[in-house]
């Protein structure tokens, strides 16, 4: 009788064999990577995704804290947490494309990391130089450090759609509601007292400033002008055409531009203007010496990162400031070979008062000379990690020399700011495919690819 019963459940045993089979193999992997929409919405919600499967990686506590920290530092930078077998191809172009808002998005995928950004937020330099400082670190380390690193650096607003940092969403915050209130106790009188003399020390302040950076302007002004007359060019000398008389006249009105700004400068923020003018007279006069002497024209690059009296740089070098993270820094002919023998840079050294100093250290009033030499396009990653830098993503600086990176110019934007709905409408070429990226990390990879070496 048992065997009887064996024998007749048998076919049935098949079948439900055969359907577990079916099932299996037409079921969707047990890993299976969540959608990119899935990510997409969370990061509209709130700045950090953990997935499920890489839960291991980063825990809630340590997800909250970096959540409160860019709410705080109002901020649209993106974090995902992806487990190790996520696909990577077109990986930030999907996410951003689903997400739809302007920013910065990074990525830590198993024991891998990398970070693409919008011109707008965070140039493609500076992305690359944050993404190569905090390579090697574990997941907690590597996000914290990325974190307080790029929200120094970058620009833009967060998204509405987080509802607002420590403000609690009332659009007024605490402190601005108790400022206000003890401004009114103070009485009117106390007040208009306190707002003055805080105006002219104030005034005092930006005045020294201005008088310290005077001194390097007018060096500048000066080295400028022996170039014109070392170059020693006549319009009517033989050989002479238009191309090159147009450069000449060109330089011509930089150096007067640069006289005329600097007679005319009020704040250190003024400054800029002076050695934008300079900047753009080396370049024509890089020009016209290349014409004269029958050379290819240069391509438009900025000034030497180690002194930009060094003129036009030529190519970019791997550098790392003391205490710092590497970066690529353009460089002069001169520097570059320097720095391929290993020894030092001719630094722009500059007059403190705790003695000669390098220009990016040498206070907060450098930012604008700078940022009229290198533009708010390359400025953010050659400064990182720098005093210059610190000072400039302070909000005191944006208070007393303009608004930082992002005053300077140079992103192109394409009418969407950081943290704008901007849906599909962005740059593509901002971002790209994981890893690769040159010099960042090894790895080959085409040139729209960089960071971490995947």
């Amino acid at each position: 009788m048992k065997a009887v019963r064996r024998t007749r459940s048998l076919p049935g045993l098949l079948l439900a064999v055969l359907a577990l089979v079916a099932l299996t193999l037409g079921a969707p992997p047990a890993t299976a990577a969540t959608g990119v929409s899935t990510i997409a919405d969370a990061l509209r919600e709130s700045p950090v995704y953990v997935d499920p499967a890489a839960a291991d990686q980063l825990s809630t506590a340590d997800a909250d804290t970096l959540v409160r920290q860019i709410k705080n530092a109002d901020k649209p930078l993106f974090i995902a947490v992806l487990p190790a077998g996520y696909p990577t191809q077109d990986l930030f172009t999907n996410l951003r494309t689903a997400t739809g808002v302007t920013g910065l998005y990074a990525v830590r995928l198993g024991d891998r990391f990398d970070a693409r950004a919008d011109s707008a937020v965070l140039p493609r330099t500076a992305v690359q130089n944050l993404v190569t400082s905090v390579q090697g670190e574990d997941t907690k380390a590597q996000l914290t450090d990325f974190t307080d690193r790029a929200l120094a650096n970058m620009g833009g607003k967060a998204p509405a759609s987080w509802g607002g940092g420590s403000t609690g969403g009332s659009g007024v915050s605490s402190t601005a509601l108790i400022t206000i209130g003890a401004v009114v106790v103070a009485g009117g009188a106390g007040a208009y007292a306190m707002v003055r003399r805080n105006r002219r020390r104030h005034e005092e302040e930006q005045r020294a400033a201005l008088d310290r950076l005077r001194v390097v302007v007018d060096e500048d002004i000066t080295a400028f002008g022996e170039e014109l007359d070392r170059l020693d060019f006549h319009p009517a000398e033989p050989g002479a055409d238009d191309a090159m008389r147009a450069d000449y006249e060109r330089a011509l009105n930089a150096y007067d531009q640069a006289k005329s700004a600097m007679a005319d400068a009020r704040r250190p923020e003024d400054v800029r203007a002076v050695t934008q003018a300079l900047e753009d007279g080396r370049f024509s006069l890089a020009q016209l010496a290349a014409r004269r002497e029958g050379r290819p024209l240069p391509e438009r690059r900025p000034p030497c990162f180690f002194d930009p009296r060094h003129g036009p740089s030529v190519t970019d070098a791997a550098w790392t400031p003391p205490g710092g993270a590497p970066r690529e820094v353009p460089v002069c002919a001169a520097d570059a070979t320097r720095l391929a023998d290993g020894r030092d840079p001719v630094v722009r050294e500059v007059d403190t008062e705790y003695g000669r100093r390098p220009y990016w250290d040498a206070g907060p009033a450098y930012g604008p000379w700078a940022g009229g030499y290198f533009g708010g396009g390359i400025l953010p990653g050659l400064l990182l990690g720098t005093a210059l830098g610190g000072w400039m993503s302070a909000p005191a600086y944006a208070a007393d020399y303009g608004t930082g990176y992002g005053d300077f110019g140079g992103y192109d934007t394409g009418g969407y700011q950081g943290g704008d709905v901007s849906g599909a409408d962005f740059d593509p070429g901002d971002f790209g495919d994981f890893g690769g990226g040159g010099d960042f990390g090894g790895g080959g990879g085409d040139s729209g690819d960089f960071g971490g070496g995947f």
